[in-house]
């Protein structure tokens, strides 16, 4: 899960926690009026969830870490159609290359080893060796 998605459900599980609290201490010390307490806190409670969510759907999404660490390596946080890394090495074009996904890319994309290739999407073709 993303720190702001985690974020997010903690301070709605934090927001329950207090509305709940709230509840229960204003029936032990007068039950007439924590009844309006609770129509306000729950009024809040449902318009301030509303908000969280379309943040949580519509909110800008995190970026993805991409890195290439390794000698010759490729990394890249969509698709890669062709990538050569050997010396003289020429990667084919792939004969169709299938449609990336629209999602973001949710983890990092890391490509560590020497001639590595990593990619958040697809992979169309790829040459490592020397020719």
């Amino acid at each position: 899960m993303a720190s702001r998605s985690r974020a997010l459900v903690w301070t709605g599980v934090g927001l329950c926690v207090a509305g709940a609290v709230g509840l229960v201490v204003g029936g032990l010390l007068d039950v007439d009026a924590a009844d309006p307490w609770a129509s306000v806190a729950g009024g809040t409670a449902g318009l301030l969830g509303l908000a969280l969510t379309v943040y949580a759907l519509l909110g800008p999404a995190p970026a993805a870490a991409v890195t290439a660490s390794g000698t010759r390596s490729v990394a890249a946080g969509g698709g890669i159609g062709s990538a050569a890394t050997g010396d003289g090495a020429r990667a084919a074009a792939p004969s169709t290359m299938p449609a990336s996904s629209p999602r973001p890319v949710s983890g990092p994309v890391t490509a560590s080893g020497e001639r590595s290739v990593a990619a958040g999407g697809d992979i169309g073709s790829v040459s490592t060796g020397d020719a």
